[in-house]
């Protein structure tokens, strides 16, 4: 969430990033007031119970008449008193739910518009000529299933449409993509973790996944907990509640997680293979720095996604996301999309967001010492691989007139010194 003291003095600034967001610009209003009205009412709260205190003192010295009046304006206090207190904690639940609908602040820099505004910050490798090459590139499916990699139709049989089983080589490139990922991550200096995919509303709530993304989450009602998206949600949370020593910061963190997704309002996209399903497998670097570190922190998030893409010898560009495509808590998100040959253009396959102290405000985490003193932190994110996806860029961009698929070197160590995948007799 946003800090109160912001909103209230520089609405404008709050109402202009609600505004580039495409969002309802009057629910700043809507805080404001509700924000006033809480302020008032604890105002009055506290002075009707200091009232009622020195009334207390009075009384017991008091006699006659006069103790029969201060009895009789006590009870008048003690009813106005529960009324305040009702009144004070009916504005600040209705403060608090307001504050948790409002997006982070867009970063001055980030383009404004819609999902196709964004603005291509740099873009790297190069798009191969098939057509030079004297053959049709096949897609990842085709590919997939010569190599006894991609099974769609067992996938649905078992579990329903967007499901897929990895099988063989299959299986094995998820699990060579996981670990030279971790690998990748870990000799850059992140804290390798697994963490739990099942969370409590707090987590799914305080990261800012509730919102606006909530029609994507699945949610265990009988036990009301949430099927993780992304394993940002289990490592933002790992510090819940928590004051950090700000000498420990940077914390770097690389989760290595399942994610669910509905894919609610996807009907009718990319329902062919395996780039839009309902599960898959992530690694994700989360990071806590402190405020003034989260710009920098950004682009050394970004470095380590370009760092990853290049050593998969993809083509890729860089884009600048446009604020009405941002998240909820994101300032600013830079997406890494990568070439996908058989759909003529680039897709999505990492993004990193600079969150700034939104999620911390919301997950109660602060930094100590240093300057400022107790105060919240930035929380960065970043994907590294996102297995799936992944595959359909490598199978698709490495591919070779025999239907065999090229394994890049750093791949190998995982997949026994493959240097290719040879389709299956």
């Amino acid at each position: 969430m946003i800090d109160l003291r912001l909103l209230r003095e520089d609405p404008d600034r709050v109402r202009a990033s609600q505004r580039a967001r495409g969002e309802d610009v009057g629910l700043v209003d809507s805080l404001l007031a509700a924000d006033e009205r809480r302020r008032s009412s604890g105002t009055r709260f506290d002075a009707l119970r200091a009232e009622q205190k020195q009334m207390g003192k009075l009384i017991p010295r008091a006699t006659g008449e006069e103790k029969d009046e201060l009895l009789r304006r006590a009870g008048e206090l003690s009813a106005a008193v529960k009324a305040a207190d009702a009144e004070r904690d009916e504005a600040a639940e209705e403060a608090q739910r307001l504050l948790l609908q409002l997006g982070n602040l867009v970063h001055p820099e980030v383009p404004v518009g819609g999902e196709e505004d964004f603005t291509v910050r740099e873009t790297h490798g190069t798009v191969r000529d098939f057509a030079a090459e004297g053959f049709q590139p096949r897609d990842h499916l085709e590919l997939g299933h010569a190599l006894g990699a991609i099974d769609t139709e067992r996938g649905a049989k078992v579990s329903g449409s967007r499901f897929y089983y990895l099988t063989g080589v299959g299986a094995l490139l998820e699990l060579a993509l996981v670990n030279a990922a971790i690998a990748q991550a870990a000799a850059a200096g992140f804290v390798p973790v697994i963490p739990p995919a099942l969370v409590k509303p707090q987590a799914m709530e305080g990261t800012g996944f509730l919102g606006q993304a909530a029609q994507d989450v699945y949610h265990l009602e009988k036990d009301d907990v949430f099927l993780v998206g992304t394993s940002e949600v289990p490592l933002a949370a790992y510090h819940m509640d928590e004051i950090l020593d700000a000498a420990r910061l940077p914390l770097r963190y690389a989760g290595y997680s399942p994610c669910f997704r509905r894919e609610a309002g996807s009907y009718g996209k990319d329902t062919r293979g395996i780039f839009r399903v309902h599960q898959f497998d992530k690694v994700e670097m989360f990071t806590f720095v402190a405020p003034e570190e989260a710009e920098a922190e950004l682009e050394r998030l970004l470095d380590w996604e370009k760092e990853w893409l290049t050593a998969l010898e993809l083509p890729f560009r860089v884009i600048d996301v446009a604020s009405g495509d941002l998240g909820l808590s994101a300032s600013r998100k830079f997406d890494c999309e990568a070439w996908i040959p058989t759909q003529g253009k680039y897709r999505e396959l990492t993004s990193t967001s600079n969150c700034t102290e939104f999620q911390a405000r919301r997950l109660s985490i602060r930094m100590r010492g240093g300057e400022g003193g107790t105060r919240p932190l930035a929380t960065l994110n970043g994907t590294l691989c996102a297995v799936p996806r992944t595959i359909v860029a490598l199978l698709e961009n490495h591919q070779r007139a025999d239907g065999s698929v090229h394994v890049p070197p750093v791949l190998r160590p995982y997949l026994g010194g493959r240097e290719t995948l040879e389709p299956v007799p």
